[in-house]
């Protein structure tokens, strides 16, 4: 469906049942995520409802407006309708519509979610290697597009697993482009498109250490946190960790048991889906090998996305072909 559906403010509090506590699937800094159901179409929806009263909502709106307009992806989040109009008290309302994730955020697969007061920790729920695999492959695929397969050069900047969502198949889309910088291919514009309103503001663990020091956004901003992703992954630890302090870090925790500690590193659940060490050893080594070039400090060293895609394609097919050969 490429044209977009004409919704209304009315619509859309009917469709979250007056944007109620129940259908409030997630909450960012800029906005608020409902789950909402739209009679006259029959379709379940996300609804991101714009913070317009904190610093900065209104031009997120704007941000993931533009940079939505004009991509295409199937590992991108596709965007179905904009709301933008007045509430029942007269306030300024700002909505975006998206297709509904059946399987919520990576973030609530790898890790325990809090899920409020009245209710346990839910647990992560177990993700096979070839899924994490797939996924790591899906969002590549996404980042090679947003930086190569546009009009003008699209930097997420903020890329970390709560922004990937999984549909109901389990593919990948990365969504929140509500930070997102667009440097027009033209020449005139590029200094724009990295102008100083690209003071980074990312997530900590994930922004890559350049933006710190105010360097401009760049595509290879996105390469570091999506090395920083993969480690988190395949090991099942967040870049932010109690464990790394001083000058340890996941990338550096990481480097440091590759090759041969390898397996004492890796996400427990890999383990356990796997008796045979062998190849799948290799193949972990392969992968977090990758991560560890994505997430280099200088962002010059960092790997090239086509490569990473080629390389993960590789791994994949490895894994693939030994599991045939052990049934």
């Amino acid at each position: 469906m490429h044209r977009f559906l004409r919704i209304s403010y009315a619509e859309l509090l009917k469709a979250t049942n007056g944007f109620s506590e129940a259908n409030l699937i997630g909450v960012g800094s800029y906005a608020s995520v409902y789950k909402g159901i739209l009679d006259n179409v029959q379709m379940v929806v996300a609804v991101k409802v714009l913070n317009l009263q904190t610093r900065g909502g209104s031009k997120s709106f704007m941000s993931e407006c533009k940079a939505l307009r004009a991509i295409r992806h199937r590992n991108l989040m596709k965007i179905l309708s904009v709301c933008s109009s007045v509430d029942f008290h007269g306030n300024e309302f700002k909505a975006l519509v998206y297709e509904f994730m059946a399987n919520g955020n990576l973030g609530n697969w790898l890790h325990q979610v809090d899920v409020g007061d009245h209710e346990q920790l839910k647990e992560p729920r177990n993700l096979k290697l070839i899924q994490r695999l797939d996924i790591s492959i899906d969002v590549a695929s996404a980042l090679k597009y947003l930086h190569c397969g546009c009009e003008s050069t699209i930097i997420h900047v903020d890329l970390k697993p709560s922004n990937i969502l999984l549909d109901d198949e389990m593919t990948a889309h990365i969504g929140d482009f509500g930070l997102a910088k667009i440097i027009s291919t033209v020449s005139s514009d590029v200094a724009q498109g990295q102008s100083n309103s690209v003071t980074i503001r990312g997530t900590i663990g994930y922004v890559a250490p350049e933006y710190g020091m105010g360097d401009m956004a760049s595509t290879l901003g996105d390469v570091y946190s999506f090395g920083i992703l993969l480690l988190e992954m395949f090991t099942g630890l967040r870049p932010t960790d109690d464990m790394f302090k001083n000058h340890l870090n996941l990338h550096n925790f990481v480097k440091n048991a590759l090759p041969d500690r390898v397996m004492e590193i890796v996400h427990p659940c890999i383990l356990l889906e796997h008796n045979t060490r062998r190849w799948i050893k290799d193949c972990m080594v392969s992968v977090l090998r990758i991560g560890v070039a994505c997430s280099m400090e200088s962002p010059t060293d960092r790997m090239e996305m086509g490569s990473v895609i080629s390389e993960l394609h590789k791994i994949k097919n490895i894994y693939t072909n030994e599991g045939l050969n052990q049934n």
